[in-house]
């Protein structure tokens, strides 16, 4: 067992935050930036992407959706490697990792290497947001959760609000390859500074990792997205049928495989061994908020993937403008991060929750009724309401779920989390560009204009993300705020 100065046992009997702890924190926030900017540049640039490489909508989208399903890959080992691993070895892994997958990014000659690069660079990601949102619960003392978790807003919140702008104005000037020469640098300085001043926090086991449990989650996870991704094509052939068919099969194979994924965490947690602890699941309140965040996650996601597309072929806006829609939403969402987090530790969930999952819900409806004709300031108000209302879920639903864990289980928590919310958005990302595909391929073959051939599957798409968004406003009325665990925690140790 290896522990250090920064002890989670000592934090934990003190209401001030630890300087070691926060010292470590706010490294894991600049590495944070650097991957939130990376895919917010990306959701831009997929357009094109699309032309430079000569290669469909439905294949350009996995740029974003094969990120997403490798995060949701490798996040379930986070719950076993945090707990294996020190600190300082994972993060320095991870910015490693990242930086590798920017730099194949930046000189790959084609679709297959730039999407490896891509890969590569989810898997360093995947292992970050999870030790980012551990680390916070571990160090952090209950009542002021809320209150740095808007904080973390407001600094993450910043990637959203620099990177489509900054990607629109790279594309239109430089080209693509220039997103990933800027990023690099910066993640490269992350990487250094925490070589220089990372440290430990808590404790590390010595258990053995399952790779059975790895396998397993791939396949399932994996299965379960590219069948999703298989319902982009024309429907109306024997050729998409036979496409639409090896889909639902990957669904039905992915769920089967995720059945068994589960029997065999319940058989190792007895154990102490599983890969994924599942007892995270007794929780009620646990449970509701991580239903929340999936499809919240599949709703937003997928809007995000497909507006760019939207402002780029249906309301002929360039790369540099679609950016400039997107920025007052994402502005207003990070300033607004340390409001909300005081909101929530002054008066719990449900008054964030409630109007922000509406907003959420009522931009995406607005969004389904939009076309050629609609003026460019009504997409920057609804962009900007429904990043109000994602402002107001997010802190809430991060702090009530993993406050609702025992100490012990807040890494596994935070892989559960963080595993559902990439598979949400990656399936939001498959199903709404599929749909958006489908009536697009229907539309040309009729010889219509890309403009008005991609408008009716923009809409159908924003449509089934707002009825999808409706769950989350129900769902919100019955998340609590967990009550301070930290004094049966110290009797306990």
């Amino acid at each position: 067992m290896t522990t250090d100065t920064g002890s989670m046992r000592a934090v934990s009997r003190n209401d001030d935050i630890d300087p070691a702890g926060m010292r470590v924190i706010w490294l894991l926030l600049i590495a944070a930036f650097v991957a939130i900017l990376n895919e917010t540049t990306m959701a831009i640039a997929i357009p094109e992407l699309n032309v430079s490489l000569d290669i469909p909508p439905e294949q350009g989208q996995w740029f974003t959706s094969a990120f997403m399903l490798t995060m949701a890959v490798v996040i379930p080992t986070t719950g076993f490697v945090l707990q294996r691993f020190t600190t300082r070895q994972v993060f320095l892994a991870a910015m490693t990792t990242f930086s590798a997958g920017t730099a194949l990014c930046l000189v790959a000659s084609g679709f297959l290497p730039l999407l490896a690069g891509r890969v590569v660079q989810a898997a360093g990601t995947g292992i970050m947001l999870p030790l980012l949102m551990t680390t916070m619960m571990n160090v952090v003392p209950a009542h002021s959760r809320g209150r740095m978790m808007g904080r973390v807003g407001l600094v993450i919140s910043l990637a959203p609000a620099i990177g489509p702008t900054m990607s629109g104005i790279v594309l239109d000037n430089l080209g693509w390859r220039w997103l990933f020469g800027i990023v690099l640098p910066i993640a490269l300085v992350a990487l250094g500074l925490g070589a220089k001043w990372m440290t430990n926090l808590g404790e590390s086991t010595s258990a053995p990792i399952d790779v059975s449990s790895i396998l397993l989650s791939a396949l399932a996870f994996g299965g379960i997205v590219y069948g999703l991704s298989q319902f982009g094509g024309a429907s109306t052939d024997d050729a998409g049928s036979a496409v639409q068919l090896i889909g639902w099969g990957a669904i039905a194979g992915g769920l089967v495989v995720l059945v068994v994924f589960v029997w065999r965490q319940l058989s190792l947690q007895k154990r102490e061994r599983a890969l994924l602890d599942l007892r995270v699941f007794r929780s009620r309140n646990y449970v509701l908020s991580v239903i929340m965040m999936a499809i919240v996650a599949l709703a937003m996601f997928g809007t995000f993937s497909l507006l760019p597309l939207f402002l780029q072929t249906v309301a002929g806006l360039t790369a540099a403008q679609s950016g400039m829609v997107l920025l007052p939403g994402s502005l207003l969402m990070g300033l607004l991060g340390p409001l909300m987090g005081r909101i929530y530790d002054a008066r719990g969930p449900r008054v964030l929750l409630v109007p922000g999952t509406i907003m959420i819900a009522a931009a995406m409806f607005v969004y389904s009724t939009v076309g050629t004709a609609t003026p460019t300031w009504t997409l920057v108000v609804v962009q900007s309401v429904m990043s109000l209302g994602l402002a107001a879920s997010f802190t809430p639903l991060f702090s009530a779920s993993l406050g609702s864990l025992q100490r012990h289980l807040y890494s596994h928590g935070s892989a559960v989390l963080n595993t559902l919310q990439q598979v949400g958005g990656a399936a939001g990302t498959a199903l709404l560009v599929a749909v958006y595909s489908a009536a697009l391929h229907s539309g040309e073959a009729a010889g219509l204009p890309a403009a008005d051939a991609a408008a009716p599957g923009a809409r159908a798409a924003f449509l089934i993300a707002a009825c999808i968004a409706i769950l989350p406003v129900v769902l919100s009325f019955f998340i609590q705020k967990p009550e301070d665990q930290e004094a049966g925690e110290q009797v306990a140790d």
